[in-house]
């Protein structure tokens, strides 16, 4: 099976993949999920369905922003607070994602609701960041709203171009697009360590090249969501345990938060 660039899928591709192998060696096809899903003796586990990962999107995001309304509504009362909430936010959404890549967590409803709450604070506390402390008033919540409504729209138009064929998911692809995403975490590590050494951040000081920077990674956030998508299919078809469907919406929240908070700071550099 192909590896996908999100650290949630790859996890997942590896395990799928060793199911499907250990598949043709033995009669019951589930048996190599029993680690991730165990299933009652005799018993498969219920095969993962379109409407599994649906539902458990949609709860994954819905904590994270019923979170990040809450976290942006201390931010407004105390500033302080609420970017001391948006570090603890990043840090443990980070730990989630690594526990669920490296802990065998695949398929873990715990897990990927961790990492919505962390990232709840994460991302109201960011927004206040971006849209409050630096534009403020009404204008806040417009930026806010405006970087919401790109999100979903970008989501729903890679949906699109993936259902209707107009752009592969192939090998050669998957490669580039992998190479392009250590590329500009090479570049992000790199600027943070020019801010902390000399105070100077030229990808993040809202100039030229920060822009620039800021389209490539809204680019890059939009076209990984082919290879969510992709990642999403094969494991439908290969007929991955229904609890997989955690996993798959811990990887699309990744993709998702990522892709909002390059917009959000990207249209603060218009407006601020």
């Amino acid at each position: 099976m192909r590896q996908s660039s999100n650290p949630a899928f790859s996890s997942l591709t590896r395990t799928v993949a060793g199911g499907q192998a250990a598949a043709t060696r033995q009669a019951n096809p589930y048996d190599g999920y029993v680690e991730a899903a165990p299933a009652a003796p005799g018993a498969p586990a219920r095969a993962m369905t379109v409407d599994d990962v649906v539902a458990k999107t949609g709860i994954t995001l819905g904590v994270i922003v019923a979170g990040a309304a809450i976290t942006y509504a201390i931010s407004t009362a105390n500033p302080g607070l609420g970017a001391l909430l948006a570090m603890v936010g990043a840090i443990g959404g980070l730990i989630a994602v690594l526990v669920s890549t490296f802990g065998r967590k695949f398929g873990s409803a715990a897990v990927t609701l961790t990492y919505a709450a962390f990232e709840g604070l994460f991302v109201g506390g960011i927004s206040f960041m971006f849209a409050g402390a630096t534009v403020g008033g009404g204008d806040a919540a417009a930026l806010i709203t405006q970087a919401v409504i790109a999100t979903i729209g970008v989501f729903a138009g890679m949906l699109f171009v993936y259902k209707t064929g107009a752009i592969r998911v192939t090998p050669k692809f998957t490669r580039l697009l992998t190479a392009g995403l250590i590329g500009v975490l090479v570049l992000a590590v790199g600027n943070l360590l020019l801010a902390l050494f000399t105070g100077s951040s030229p990808l993040r000081d809202g100039g030229p090249l920060a822009i620039v920077f800021s389209l490539v990674c809204i680019g890059l956030a939009a076209f990984s969501f082919l290879l969510d998508f992709d990642q999403a299919d094969r494991l439908v078809r290969a007929g991955a345990p229904a609890n997989y469907a955690w996993g798959v919406a811990l990887g699309l929240a990744v993709t998702l938060v990522w892709l909002y908070v390059e917009i959000l700071r990207l249209l603060s550099y218009f407006r601020d």
